[in-house]
């Protein structure tokens, strides 16, 4: 297929008759007239059935369409990410995924080392096209009938500052026991990778311990965060290493006290 079989001037009327609006940590609201058929949403944007070989994801924020744009170009010559068509400031037309995202299959299927493998191939395309992030949920990555994967809402891999330096998003999504399960796989296929993930693990499990020391603390200052994380350093003169390392416990505190603050909110309502 082909960029010039479809006519972005007609995508751009039909995205005139769409409004999303986003709200914090809570899916987008959305207002369609168009005659697409709505076929999901998610935080940023809502899913648009052009045909059944293109949909249309429409954005709440410009930046959000702008930043997922520039992530799907970076893969475009990957089978792993879905091709463009078509883009507006606040839309993209691209290819329609089919398959079944890893969450539901995984829910009546074992996690094989056929599929462990594919994962982390996925996870080596990401760092070799640039992502920042190399990590991706699992509902997010969908199994295809030949076997591969094909991953969906790439937008936040880039344009990052930190991240964690290991996969956390998805060993924390397969579950305890599918964790245990894909760690298996790589410490067999990929022993030094596996090394490196448990060290980074124990470090993050290390950094909410500190986190929970640190509230304890009145008036403390978490401006010197960067410092306390020094504590945690046990490989010197590695630059790197030590980047990783404070990104990981920033990210942790950052994570642990935006779950408490939701609690508080959910309470304020009741």
């Amino acid at each position: 297929m082909q960029n010039q079989m479809i006519d972005c001037s007609e995508i751009k009327k039909e995205v005139k008759k769409i409004k999303v609006k986003t709200i914090e940590d809570e899916d987008v609201i959305v207002n369609s007239e168009s005659s697409f058929e709505m076929i999901g949403r998610g935080r940023q944007g809502a899913v648009f059935k052009i045909n059944d070989e293109m949909c249309m994801k429409v954005y709440g924020d410009e930046e959000d369409c702008a930043r997922e744009h520039y992530a799907m170009s970076l893969g475009q010559h990957t089978s792993l990410i879905p091709k463009i068509y078509c883009k507006g400031k606040n839309f993209i037309v691209m290819e329609m995924v089919y398959g079944i995202d890893l969450r539901e299959y995984l829910q009546t299927n074992p996690l094989t080392e056929e599929l462990s493998y594919q994962l982390i191939q996925m996870l080596l395309t990401f760092k070799e096209i640039g992502y920042e992030r190399i990590d991706h949920h699992k509902r997010q990555v969908y199994l295809q009938e030949d076997g591969s994967l094909k991953v969906i809402d790439v937008g936040r891999t880039v344009w990052r500052n930190r991240t964690y330096p290991y996969p956390r998003k998805l060993l924390r999504s397969l579950g305890k026991d599918y964790e245990a399960v894909f760690l298996q796989h790589v410490q067999e296929m990929a022993p030094e990778l596996y090394e490196e993930w448990q060290y980074y693990i124990h470090m993050d499990e290390v950094a909410a311990q500190m986190y929970e020391e640190m509230k304890r603390k009145k008036d403390f200052d978490w401006s010197s965060i960067g410092q306390e994380a020094n504590k945690l350093l046990t490989i010197k003169n590695k630059k790197r290493h030590y980047e990783h390392l404070h990104n990981l416990v920033y990210k942790v505190v950052k994570e642990l006290k935006k779950q408490e603050r939701l609690k508080r909110e959910k309470k304020k309502k009741k």
